[in-house]
């Protein structure tokens, strides 16, 4: 009753500055606090407002160099091109961003920000990343401790590359001023941080319980037995409250992957990898094989039930297709055989099994699904592709860098360095995966602009994917995950005085 009583409160305080740049400010609050869904149709006013006025004549007689980049991220956060030539007006004569912005601490932070939202050929934005980049780190040497300590956070975890709920913990221990909109924002949202905290504690024990229940542990004792890890997962890509059951069924879905995967690396031989691969295949009913099928007919009639769609032929399609892209991965490595880079990236985005999560998830939001959206999806747009890109590239550098694998396991940079021969060393090939990443981020940022059949939720959620990886595949020198231990114990064990 509390936390509803400040949403009305903050409701009122959005509908009063919608047609001013308050209204963008408290917007921008709001998703570091991780308070936002509560205000969708306030903050679509306050974004429409803004994205008919905003065009490249804004100049910096008029708005501030923050003012601009916050304007500019916040709209194409939720979907609204805007030109990257707004920036035009704050480079100098030779076309440079010169003096007057390298001074602007708060608007090269803006600055910063906003370049993440990038997409390919956007020069003028890859220059502002550059630019501020190399500027902030190196004005953080005459700053005092406090600014510099901001500066760095911005620097390590700008907001479009970071999880939002990871992002709210940090925001909240961290967020300045004692006007009473600060005060009542604030309020709402530890009340709502330590509200949904409980709720994932809920969905956390459904999880164990049904794990345990499953026994698969005990039955398969060389799989990984890491149910927490596989709900660390959907949690923050599905992050709002009214997803709980879907975080859920999405667990499930993750643990089956992370089985199968075992099963290939680590127990199967060949021959009988074969047999489960066409097994998989025909979706036959027996011992593990029926585990793609119970879990599929359940998702399958939870999606009949609320929206009046059965998609069990796509699921039975992306589960054979990831036993397909294992066993051609199998095959690769038992017989020490690198594959060209094309080959390798291309069966890898379907083996991360990222497309395979993102169709389930697509599925059970239900949102805007209709016969052509069903086919389009068997096709791997880019909103799965992308990310699955990110994953693979990323998994493989940090196998590269931190777990000294020879590529047995499957490593793009090591299909990079066969590929190239002595033109190239390591530190060539890590640079080329760093690029590819980079460029899969812009192609990303530009599906998420594009009008396409998938809802805005969606396309949160294949950001988070994105966003999730560098904590997934963060390993430290002790070959653990300090990222991830930090994101359980944020969302999962500290509670908010």
């Amino acid at each position: 009753m509390k936390q509803m009583e400040k949403v009305k409160e903050v409701r009122l305080m959005l509908h009063e500055a919608v047609n001013t740049l308050e209204g963008m400010v408290m917007i921008d609050s709001l998703q570091r606090l991780g308070i936002d869904y509560h205000f969708p149709e306030e903050i679509d006013a306050v974004l429409n407002f803004y994205h008919q006025s905003l065009d490249v004549s804004t100049g910096s007689t008029h708005h501030s160099l923050y003012d601009v980049a916050l304007c500019f991220r916040l709209l194409r956060q939720h979907g609204h091109y805007v030109s990257a030539d707004v920036f035009k007006n704050f480079k100098d004569k030779e076309e440079r961003f010169g003096l007057n912005v390298g001074k602007d601490i708060r608007g090269m932070t803006g600055l910063y920000e906003a370049s993440h939202l990038r997409i390919d050929g956007e020069d003028i934005l890859d220059e502002a990343y550059n630019f501020t980049c190399k500027r902030l780190k190196a004005s953080m040497t005459v700053m005092d401790r406090g600014m510099a300590g901001l500066v760095r956070h911005t620097l390590e975890h700008p907001f479009h590359m970071t999880l939002p709920r990871f992002k709210a913990n940090y925001c909240l221990k961290n967020y300045q001023g004692d006007n009473g909109r600060t005060r009542v924002l604030q309020e709402l949202a530890k009340m709502d941080f330590n509200i949904v905290q409980s709720l994932h504690q809920g969905e956390l024990k459904a999880v164990l319980k049904w794990w345990k229940d499953l026994g698969l542990s005990q039955e398969l004792r060389f799989v990984r037995d890491q149910p927490l890890k596989w709900f660390m997962w959907p949690m923050p890509i599905l992050s709002h409250p009214q997803f709980s059951k879907y975080r859920v069924d999405l667990t499930k879905s993750i643990s089956l992957v992370y089985i199968i995967d075992d099963i290939f690396d680590v127990y199967g031989t060949l021959d009988e990898l074969t047999l489960f691969t066409e097994a998989i295949n025909r979706w036959e009913v027996t011992e593990i094989e029926r585990l793609p099928r119970y879990i599929c007919n359940e998702i399958s009639d939870k999606v009949q039930k609320e929206h009046g769609m059965n998609p069990i032929q796509s699921l039975r399609k992306v589960w054979g297709g990831l036993c397909n892209a294992f066993m051609v991965e199998a095959k690769w490595f038992r017989s020490r055989h690198i594959p060209m880079t094309d080959e390798y990236l291309r069966n890898g985005v379907i083996s991360s099994g990222v497309p395979l999560v993102l169709l389930h998830m697509h599925f059970l939001l239900g949102q805007g699904m209709t016969t052509e959206s069903v086919d389009s999806v068997d096709n791997i747009p880019g909103l799965f592709s992308w990310p699955a890109t990110i994953l693979r590239l990323w998994d493989d550098l940090g196998s590269a860098k931190d777990e000294n694998q020879e590529g047995y396991d499957g490593s793009y940079v090591e299909c990079y360095m066969k590929e190239h021969g002595s033109s190239t060393s390591l530190e060539n090939a890590c640079e080329e995966v760093e690029n590819m990443i980079s460029n899969a981020w812009k192609k990303l940022n530009e599906e998420c602009l594009c009008s396409n059949q998938f809802s805005p939720s969606f396309k949160e959620g294949s950001l988070n994917i994105a966003r999730m990886v560098e904590v997934m595949y963060s390993y430290d020198q002790n070959q653990r995950l300090p990222a991830l231990e930090q994101l359980i114990n944020s969302l999962l064990n500290e509670s908010i005085p």
